[in-house]
């Protein structure tokens, strides 16, 4: 396999022994396409990075002082390169304080064979995760978690010994950073094959310490109008969500090209839209074991779910130290996936109804209507065919409307200093309330010029100078 630039940049210039090493050696075998490299030097690390990037046209920096590594990161963030000093004596010393096998391959810059000491390359061709030694997760717990990662991602399996080495050593997650934890379960909830990850997760105890809101879940069981669990419940949503994402068109239908635009819009915390949008699928029942009640009839409810689920999805993110904006997105998400479900039941609506449904759920109006309608298809209990048929029927129609909103928001017909003036108020919350009111209006169709405008503002205060609270 050969070496490309900045590597063969880096080869021409290394005077020192030099290797490329960990998730790079393994990603070019696969044929997986990456820009992330790792070399270590058997050298000095600063000195190579610096002569690299003046070699390369690109910035180094120190990226850890304690352990002497630098960072090199090539013009418009097309590529990065680690220079890692030698962990030990040798590159095999190295190699034997790495996480597993596959990771623990070493390709010379200076050319030849692999350094391959622990079986890694017969790993890769059976396409198994195996750890390195047994003390690799007391090395770093975050390697549990980091396990259930690369077998979702890579589609591997998983060496008994090794998974139960892993779930010896997930307590030890606590101790981890939560930038860390997160870091690694974000790639776990975006990957191809999410729900094995999860399902990895749990088998090796790793979301009992990382989401146990998660693992509460678990046996808590629902109306007869579902007819899954919470917890598998949620993992149907989760599945659906994804499918939507991948195929749009089969539920969205005209819809779908600008729904596909929007959920590939970069959100936060290297998230799109519709990367987030599976942490909305994956917390949005959170608060289900805390608000479940069984009524005197035996009806089992969830009332305040989604209100308290909201700040829970907060909470959880916070502790994560997820950015302000995604804990807001993904709260919003939890708070409002309930209200096209109960418009359902208010068919056909109206236009102020669904101007009240687009106003509630801003900014997550499209995002929450695709939420809403996989949840709705992971919810198979009785009547199912015809709540969902019904459920897809609205959501369309609302998809439409929330993309449109997108492009412009509804503004009444009359800026507000000229009704201020009109009907002689004052700036203040009465005039907002005024406005608010003709907002709704117009989108409505029930006012369309200025002159309505102004007529409604009037006979909502009881003529020229009177305030609203005079009402």
């Amino acid at each position: 396999m050969s070496l490309v630039d900045p590597l063969d940049t880096l080869a021409g210039i290394a005077d020192e022994p030099a290797w490329l090493v960990g998730g790079a050696v393994r990603d070019r075998w696969l044929g997986r396409p990456t820009d992330d490299y790792d070399v270590a030097i058997g050298g000095d690390a600063r000195r190579l990075a610096r002569a690299l990037a003046r070699s390369a046209d690109a910035h180094a920096f120190a990226l850890s002082e304690a352990f002497g590594v630098w960072r090199v990161v090539g013009r418009n963030h097309r590529w990065q390169v680690d220079m890692l000093p030698l962990a030990g004596r040798s590159i095999e010393s190295d190699l034997a304080q790495r996480d597993f096998t596959i990771n623990a391959i070493a390709e010379p810059l200076s050319g030849g064979g692999y350094v391959d000491p622990f079986g890694g390359l017969d790993d890769l061709h059976a396409r198994t995760l195996r750890m390195v030694s047994p003390e690799a997760f007391a090395r770093d717990p975050l390697r549990t978690l980091r396990l259930a990662r690369l077998a979702c991602e890579l589609d591997f399996e998983v060496d008994p010994g090794t998974a139960a080495a892993a779930a010896a050593s997930a307590a030890g997650l606590t101790m981890v950073a939560p930038e860390r934890i997160f870091a690694e379960l974000k790639r776990v909830v975006i990957a191809d094959r999410a729900l094995a990850g999860l399902e990895l997760m749990d088998a090796v105890g790793a979301t009992n310490v990382v989401l146990p809101e998660l693992s509460e879940m678990h046996g808590v069981e629902q109306s007869h109008y579902h007819h899954l669990d919470v917890y598998d419940h949620t993992r149907s949503v989760l599945a659906e969500t994804i499918e939507l994402s991948r195929h749009p068109r089969p539920w969205l239908g005209e819809h779908a090209d600008a729904v596909g635009r929007l959920l590939a819009e970069p959100l936060a915390n290297e998230l799109s839209r519709g990367q987030a949008l599976r942490f909305g699928a994956l917390l949005h029942d959170v608060a289900k074991p805390q608000t479940r009640r069984v009524t005197a009839e035996g009806r089992i409810t969830f009332i305040g779910h989604d209100v308290v689920g909201g700040e829970l999805a907060t909470d959880i993110l916070t502790r994560l130290r997820a950015s302000d904006r995604l804990r807001e997105h993904v709260a919003a998400l939890t708070r409002n996936h309930l209200r096209l479900g109960f418009l359902v039941h208010e068919m056909p609506i109206g236009r102020r109804a669904i101007y009240r449904y687009l106003r509630a759920c801003e900014p997550v109006q499209v995002d929450v209507t695709l939420l809403s309608v996989a949840d709705r298809l992971a919810t198979r209990g009785r009547g199912s065919d015809e709540a969902i048929a019904r459920h897809l029927e609205l959501a369309r129609d609302l998809l439409g409307e929330a993309l449109a909103w997108r492009e412009g928001r509804p503004r009444p017909p009359v800026r507000g200093d000229e009704l201020a003036r009109a009907v002689g108020l004052r700036p203040g919350p009465e005039l907002g309330q005024i406005l608010q009111e003709l907002e709704e209006a117009s989108f409505a169709g029930e006012i369309t010029s200025p002159e309505q405008a102004i007529d409604r503002a009037r006979s909502m205060v009881g003529g020229p100078g009177r305030s609203v609270s005079e009402r």
